[in-house]
């Protein structure tokens, strides 16, 4: 599965995000939009303004904003993490 994350690092949804997909072993590319103009803007045209992170692009064309764990597990089709 090809998938893109949009995000920075001090953004603790982005964080929250990367860590699922990493206790998944789910591979993706991380694209900092503090350091990328350009995916910074594309990630702002999906959305139709302003851009928020994370957003997730998935190799279908589809994409999440700002997802829960549950929202980001159920479209990656494994078990969400317990809540706590």
């Amino acid at each position: 599965m090809n998938i893109t994350v949009y995000g920075a690092d001090w953004c603790p949804d982005c964080r929250r995000s990367k860590e699922l997909l990493l206790r998944t072993q789910t591979e993706f590319t991380w694209v900092d939009t503090d350091q990328d103009a350009d995916g910074k803007a594309l990630i702002g045209r999906l959305q139709g303004g302003e851009p928020h992170i994370p957003t997730i692009i998935f190799e279908d064309g589809s994409f999440l904003v700002e997802p829960s764990d549950q929202e980001l597990a159920a479209k990656l089709g494994v078990s969400p993490p317990p809540t706590s």
